[in-house]
């Protein structure tokens, strides 16, 4: 069961969909100690969506016609139903998050790495974290635990503690 912070409904999941994306998008958050105990459930149950879903794949064959008028056709791998439905309700939990350009990296560079990337964030879940933790699951034999929080002590103006949650 969620907190209610002292806040109306729309603000408080709002935040904590803001709080959820930093998480996920930089793997670590500096908060409240009560805001990262509901954040550690609110990004876990994310992720292990992702997790049971991430290898769903399905290989369609597409005919393409260039200018000259050549068919040619290429395999793609696009989600799956059970992907796409994970893939839609994490959108639906988190901010979308634009992709930043390196420093000293060319502007063309920066837009062929970014090509086909629409969504940044979603991608960095289902590529990089989901098989990560995934591997981790078959190995210790455990669903969850992906996160971990560190308690650092009272902040100076209101002596609120404070604490950060990163992933393992």
């Amino acid at each position: 069961m969620m907190r209610d912070f002292s806040r109306p409904t729309d603000q408080r999941l709002a935040m904590m969909r803001n709080l959820a994306t930093d998480l996920l998008w930089n793997g670590k958050v500096k908060t409240t100690l009560e805001k990262a105990k509901d954040l550690k459930s609110y990004a876990e149950k994310i992720l292990t969506k992702a997790i049971n879903t991430y290898e769903d794949t399905v290989k369609v064959v597409k005919t393409t016609v260039d200018a000259k008028g050549v068919k040619a056709e290429r395999e793609v791998l696009n989600d799956g139903p059970k992907k796409l439905q994970a893939r839609r309700a994490i959108m639906a939990k988190l901010y979308s998050v634009k992709e930043q350009k390196a420093p000293k990296e060319s502007k063309t560079a920066f837009k062929a790495r970014t090509k086909d990337i629409k969504n940044p964030l979603i991608e960095k879940i289902f590529n990089e974290l989901a098989p990560k933790y995934a591997k981790r699951k078959a190995e210790l034999g455990t669903g969850g635990g992906y996160t971990k929080i560190v308690k650092l002590g009272t902040r100076l103006g209101d002596n609120a503690e404070t604490a950060l949650i990163e992933f393992i």
